[in-house]
């Protein structure tokens, strides 16, 4: 039985690994972001509004199929911040009454002292509570070629890995993302989308 790893919702973790296309929206359009489709069916399942949307830096929305928010990326500003050595995302999910709840965290390196490190990721609850962080990022997203790794190295999401599609790759604006059977599929597109701002792509105001 697929081990089922709910963060945002079980409604998002699916018994198989699916794969899909990302494909980026100009930041001239709805403020920029992306839309995620299934690979085979062409169905929209998720779509990322840019920070152009509210006008608010380091501010992203992950809305459904449906256009329903369900998750909101949000990163920490301040003196705090300037003085750590990581800059600080968190992940809240949306309910129907407006309510925000923290679901995930994701620690961004601002400093040389922790580059060798890279970008971590915790959960709300924690998935597992005797580690520092329960994934982290392998790879260089830039590069349409990484992973998201959970604490004993399997990974459990993967982005430009399918060869059908990778003369498509071609196009900046086109990639794909592997999900493995039972993760959270809201909460690995949430990432993907700070990983889209951080470097400063279809997010980014």
């Amino acid at each position: 039985m697929t081990n089922v790893v709910p963060i945002v919702s079980k409604l998002y973790c699916c018994a198989s690994e699916t794969v899909f296309v990302v494909r980026r929206r100009p930041n001239v359009v709805n403020g920029g972001g992306f839309v995620v489709s299934e690979c085979g069916s062409q169905r929209v399942v998720f779509r990322v509004d840019g920070c152009g949307v509210h006008g608010t830096k380091g501010e992203l929305l992950l809305r459904d199929a449906n256009a329903d928010a369900l998750l909101l990326m949000r990163r920490k500003r301040g003196m705090v911040e300037a003085l750590s050595i990581y800059k600080n995302w968190k992940g809240y999910s949306l309910e129907y009454e407006g309510l925000q709840n923290l679901v995930f965290s994701l620690k961004e390196p601002n400093s040389c002292l922790v580059k060798n490190n890279g970008i971590q990721i915790s959960t709300e609850p924690r998935v597992d509570s005797k580690k520092s962080r329960d994934f982290e990022i392998s790879g260089y997203f830039p590069a349409k070629n990484c992973s998201i790794v959970d604490t004993s190295g399997n990974i459990v999401a993967q982005v430009g890995v399918k060869k059908e599609v990778e003369k498509l790759m071609e196009s900046k604006d086109l990639y794909h993302v592997v999900v493995k059977p039972g993760i959270d599929q809201a909460f690995v597109f949430g990432v993907i989308a700070i990983l889209d701002y951080i470097y400063g792509e279809s997010t980014r105001c």
